[in-house]
């Protein structure tokens, strides 16, 4: 991951400062990255910080993500749900799959006129080539468990049924900004700070 520096000027003169600091200072956290377990420790930290820091005040989490594992998305999804903090989301890219989820937790969700979220259903990882029928059996078991939270958390949010969002996220389903207005995904443009 590239680390883009900026330069402060303190009492102790000119200084270099990663801008990442900086963003965290100021309760911002851009998160364009795919969700697995390290990126989701990596946000959790920053999120735990900020709450620690100044519990009740606003976090902008910024987001373009391909999307990635459900279960470590859902981690950071449950800690959010636990937080004092207010999130306010802001889709910057593409929000796809558990990205698009990871958006949805915001109390607040914008995002740029270019840009879009995409949902459906979770997929299979890796390859059921060497399984034994039972064991296919148990996973397909856990991948429609899995898909029953998530049309859950969609549901909740956009205020649409569940059997309205098992309909939209059986293929892949692109929201634009006045789609995803229009749909309860997001609920504003974003204009600026």
């Amino acid at each position: 991951m590239e680390t883009t520096n900026i330069y402060k000027i303190s009492s102790n003169g000119l200084n270099l400062c990663p801008i990442d600091d900086e963003m965290l200072h100021r309760r911002r956290i851009f998160f364009a990255e795919e969700v697995n377990s390290a990126t989701m420790n990596s946000l959790l930290k920053k999120l735990m910080y900020l709450e620690l820091t100044a519990p009740g005040q606003e976090i902008t989490l910024y987001i373009n993500s391909p999307g990635g594992e459900c279960v470590s998305g859902l981690a950071v999804i449950d800690y959010i749900a636990a937080m004092k903090s207010p999130i306010r989301t802001v889709c910057i890219g593409t929000a796809a799959s558990m990205g698009a989820v990871l958006f949805l937790t915001g109390k607040r969700r914008e995002m740029l006129r270019h840009t879009q979220l995409m949902i459906h259903d979770p997929s299979a990882g890796g390859s059921l080539q060497g399984m034994k029928p039972h064991e296919i059996e148990a996973y397909l078991k856990m991948l429609t468990a899995m898909q029953h939270k998530l049309i859950g958390i969609i549901a909740a949010v956009s205020g649409r049924s569940e059997e309205e969002i098992a309909e939209v996220t059986r293929s892949d389903t692109y929201f634009d900004l006045e789609e995803a207005l229009s749909f309860g995904l997001a609920t504003a443009e974003f204009t600026g700070e």
